[in-house]
C-alpha cells in the first residue's frame, strides 16, 4: 500500500542533522503535525476501539475507502505491538501536507520517524500515515561503539523484544568471523511450549536464493556454463520458446528477465505432496512462464519462478539434482550441517514452526503456517538453517571456498547495465553490505554480510515480520562502530 504510506520499510541508515530552522509551518503542516503528536497518543493508548474511533472522525474519506479500516486497525495493533508506543520528541522534516516526526519507542527506546500527511485544504484531514527512517538530534548519534559495546547493546535491546513476544528466534553478530553476541529467544512449538535455542533451525524463505545463485557461479567457473546463455540452452521445452531464446542466466539471477511469481492461484489449489522436486515445481508454474511480463533486461521485478527456474539448470549443467547439488558444493565445504530443504513430512529434528500473529478487537489471535507454506523448499526459498551454519556460508564465501573472490564481487554488486540498481546475482547490493532476506507468513529471516569491514549480522524469527526490529538494529549498531 505505497500510495497510503502504511509502509514498514527497514530503517537502516542513522543520519546526523544539526540546528535546522523551520520555516513558519502551513496550515496543512501545522494540522499533520498535531495529527502526529495524537497518533503517538494513541498508539501509547493501545486502545483499538479508540483508534478506530480516532479514525473515522479523522481519516480523508479516500484512505478510509481505499484502505479497509481491518488494515488501518492491522497497522495500528502492528506498531502498538512491536514499540508498546510512541514519546514524541519532535519535527523531523517538513514536506508539502505532511510531517515527519521523530518518536521514541517506549519498549526499546529506538527512534522511528512517524510520517503523517494531510490533504492540502481544511479540514486537512489524514490522508496517509507511514513510518520513515529516524534523524537524531544533534550529537545523538556521535558516540562511537566498540564491538564489545555494540554487542552488549544489542544483547539489552534483544532481551526487551523477547521478554514482551515481541521477537522469537535466533541473533548472531560477529566481526572477523568471531562471534560477539548470540542468542535465542521465544518458543519454537506453541502446541508443546517448545523454547527456540541456538541449533533450531528456522525457515529461510527467499535466503535459499543465495545458495541457488553460489550454485550457478561455481558452474561458470568449472566452465559448464555462462551467465551470458540463453535460458533455452538448458529448457529447451520451456513453454515461451521465443522468450527461452532472450531470457539469459544473467537475467533470471538478476530478477530482470520478466517471469513471474511462484505462490499462484494454482499452487493454492494443488496437493502440496506432489511438488518435492525441480521437475515437479517446473510443472508447477509451467502455465505461467507462458507470460514473460517485459523484455529481459529492462526491468527489475522480484521473480520466484526465475529462481526456481534455475535449479533446472543447474541440474542439466552438472547432471546431478539440485538438492544433491547445493549440498554436496555448498553445505559440505561450508561445514554447514544443519541445513537443507527438508520434506516436512518427514521426521526432521528441530524445526521451528512458523507463526502469525493476528490482531483482533477480542485480542492477539496466532496461527501456524503448516498449510499455508512448501511441503519442501527449492531454488527459490523455503529451506532451513540455524544462525551458526549461515555464518559458516558467510565465512566460506569471504575466504574462497566457494567461489573466488572476483566472482563474489560479481555476485554482490549491483546490475545497472540490466536495471537492477539494488541487487546482483542472488544477492541484494548496497554501498555498506550485500546479502538476503527471506519473509513469508510466520518466516523472517536476514543475512547481512558487511564486506568491507568483516561485520556479520544474522537474525532468524519464526513470527511473521518478526526480524526486521532487530535487523534494523544490528545494521545501526554497525554503523556506529564504525562499519
Amino acid at each position: 500500500m505505497r500510495r497510503f504510506l502504511y509502509s514498514f520499510a527497514v530503517l537502516v541508515l542513522v543520519f546526523v542533522v544539526c540546528n535546522v530552522v523551520y520555516a513558519q509551518p502551513s496550515a496543512s503542516q501545522a494540522a499533520a503535525e498535531r495529527y502526529a503528536k495524537e497518533l503517538a497518543g494513541q498508539l501509547s493508548s493501545g486502545d483499538r476501539a479508540a483508534y478506530r474511533k480516532f479514525a473515522e472522525a479523522n481519516f480523508a474519506a479516500g484512505f478510509l475507502q481505499q484502505v479497509p479500516m481491518q488494515q488501518h486497525l492491522g497497522f495500528y495493533s502492528s506498531v502498538r505491538d512491536r514499540t508498546r508506543g510512541y514519546e514524541y520528541v519532535s519535527v523531523q522534516d517538513w514536506n508539502s501536507n505532511e510531517v515527519i516526526a521523530l518518536v521514541k519507542e517506549k519498549l526499546t527506546g529506538e527512534y522511528d520517524g512517524l510520517l503523517v500527511r494531510v490533504e492540502p485544504t481544511a479540514p486537512y484531514k489524514i490522508s496517509g500515515i507511514g513510518l520513515r527512517p529516524p534523524k537524531l538530534l544533534a550529537g545523538a548519534a556521535a558516540k562511537k561503539l566498540s564491538p564489545k559495546d555494540a554487542a552488549a547493546e544489542l544483547e539489552a535491546f534483544v532481551k526487551k523484544l523477547g521478554a514482551e513476544d515481541a521477537f522469537s528466534g535466533t541473533v548472531l553478530l560477529a566481526k572477523d568471523g568471531q562471534v560477539l553476541y548470540k542468542g535465542a529467544f521465544g518458543v519454537a512449538n506453541k502446541d508443546y511450549n517448545v523454547p527456540n535455542k541456538i541449533d533450531t533451525k528456522f525457515n529461510l524463505g527467499s535466503m535459499n536464493k543465495m545458495f541457488t545463485s553460489v550454485a550457478i557461479a561455481q558452474l561458470v567457473e568449472k566452465g559448464k556454463l555462462s551467465f551470458d546463455d540463453p535460458l533455452a540452452k538448458f529448457v529447451p521445452d520451456f513453454p515461451n520458446a521465443e522468450a527461452a531464446k532472450k531470457i539469459q542466466l544473467k537475467h533470471l539471477l538478476s530478477h530482470t528477465a520478466g517471469l513471474g511469481g511462484y505462490f499462484s492461484d494454482r499452487y493454492q489449489k494443488l496437493a502440496r505432496h506432489q511438488i518435492r522436486t525441480v521437475d515437479d515445481m517446473m510443472r508447477l508454474v509451467r502455465e505461467d512462464e507462458k507470460d514473460v511480463k517485459f523484455e529481459p533486461g529492462s526491468k527489475w521485478q522480484y521473480s520466484n519462478t526465475g529462481m526456481m527456474v534455475l535449479g533446472k539448470v543447474i541440474e542439466v549443467a552438472s547432471g546431478q539434482d539440485y538438492f544433491d547439488y547445493v549440498r554436496e558444493n555448498i553445505y559440505k565445504p561450508a561445514g554447514m550441517t544443519n541445513t537443507d530443504s527438508y520434506e516436512l513430512d518427514k521426521v526432521n529434528a528441530n524445526l521451528a514452526v512458523g507463526y502469525h500473529k493476528q490482531f483482533t478487537d477480542a485480542g492477539v489471535e496466532w496461527s501456524n503456517n503448516v498449510f499455508a507454506h512448501v511441503m519442501r523448499g527449492g531454488p527459490q526459498g523455503g529451506g532451513y538453517s540455524t544462525v551458526d551454519d549461515l555464518l559458516k556460508f558467510d565465512q566460506a564465501l569471504r575466504s574462497g571456498k566457494l567461489v573466488s573472490a572476483e566472482m563474489l564481487k560479481t555476485l554482490t554488486s549491483p546490475k545497472p547495465e540490466l536495471n537492477s540498481p539494488n541487487y546482483g546475482y542472488g544477492f541484494q547490493a548496497s554501498a555498506q553490505s550485500t546479502g538476503h532476506g527471506g519473509g513469508f507468513l510466520g518466516i523472517n529471516s536476514n543475512l547481512e554480510m558487511f564486506l568491507g569491514s568483516g561485520w556479520t549480522a544474522i537474525v532468524m524469527s519464526n513470527y511473521s515480520q518478526g526480524a526486521a526490529s532487530v535487523q534494523t538494529k544490528m545494521s545501526r549498531l554497525i554503523v556506529a562502530a564504525g562499519n
